[in-house]
């Protein structure tokens, strides 16, 4: 057993920064742990079986708890981020939601496990569900 208390909340600074429609610049935020529903709820979204690029976004609304001064974050505010910040952002998930000894565990590969989340959708096949033309 350790005395070290489980971080389920992490800060950061955007690289750019959200601006919003009144021009405030909004840089700092939380992210939070991701659950397993933050990763399998985006997968019923319209939005994500119509393009399964969209998994990120939503995804990213369940996990960003605050963002500067704005009431909240939805999807809305992750698409109209700088590529940049969505690129910070999606490293930060995937940087605190991996323990530190996951290299026994690759999804996909020896593991047997199939890929969740943002990395679902890294491959560029479609999401469950998704009939593809």
């Amino acid at each position: 057993m350790t005395d070290s208390a489980l971080q389920t909340e992490h800060e950061f600074t955007l690289p750019q920064g959200y601006v919003d429609d009144d021009g405030t610049l909004h840089k700092e935020g939380r992210m939070r742990l991701a659950t397993a529903a933050d990763e399998i709820k985006p997968l019923k979204d319209p939005r994500v079986q119509s393009n399964s690029s969209y998994l990120t976004v939503v995804l990213l609304s369940r996990v960003v708890t605050e963002l500067g001064d704005l009431e909240t974050v939805d999807p809305d505010v992750i698409e109209s981020l700088f590529v940049t910040d969505l690129e910070f952002l999606q490293s930060l998930y995937e940087q605190i939601n991996t323990p530190d000894d996951a290299q026994s565990a690759v999804p996909g590969e020896a593991s047997g496990l199939e890929p969740t989340g943002m990395d679902a959708v890294d491959d560029g096949e479609a999401m469950p569900g998704n009939t593809t033309s």
